[in-house]
């Protein structure tokens, strides 16, 4: 487990979901409470956990659930916060086709999705509130809920981890909190 503190491989993880035009500003190792994911996505068919683009497909809202920790790693770009998990763990997923379209947000499929890589990536300007306490040991408590919907509850560590495999843990985590603090434009 200790390779999980380890900051070339962070910013490898991070970097494998980061939308074109952003760079990784800030990243650190945390902690994923509870997560609770919807997105809505139109025009596509749902294949072996795969969305696929299909004109004569349908609309989907997928939900992706998780009610216990697990390691994350926590990244911020521009305009972009990230969630990535450090290894593989197992969501509860629901799927509805006939889901309430007011004021929704339906994101059109244009190239293959597996439902295991939604809810990784946030619009910094989707989220809708954002409550930082401070936790146990030095810790901060992070929930940030999303315009959709959405909800993440995090814990970002005092420390990044025994060893010096995170040496800039302090300084990207103060960077994390700070933009999610000042807002979401």
């Amino acid at each position: 487990m200790s390779d999980i503190f380890d900051e070339s491989r962070m910013m490898q993880a991070l970097g494998r979901y980061v939308p074109a035009g952003e760079t990784v500003k800030a990243g650190i190792h945390g902690i994923g409470i509870d997560s609770e994911v919807k997105q809505i996505f139109g025009k596509c068919v749902l294949v072996d956990g795969r969305l696929y683009p299909d004109e004569n497909g349908g609309v989907l809202e997928v939900s992706k659930e998780k009610y216990s920790r697990c390691d994350v790693y926590i990244g911020i770009t521009e305009h972009y916060l990230m969630v990535v998990e450090c290894e593989e763990y197992k969501h509860h997923y629901e799927f509805n086709q006939n889901p309430d379209l007011r004021g929704a947000v339906v994101r059109e499929v244009r190239t293959c999705i597996p439902i295991e890589d939604m809810g990784i990536c946030f619009p910094l300007a989707e989220i809708k509130k954002c409550e930082i306490k401070n936790g146990w040991m030095g810790s901060m408590n992070c929930s940030v809920t999303m315009k959709d919907g959405s909800f993440l509850k995090l814990m970002f560590p005092k420390r990044g981890g025994l060893g010096k495999g995170m040496p800039h843990h302090k300084e990207y985590r103060d960077a994390i909190i700070a933009r999610l603090e000042g807002g979401n434009g």
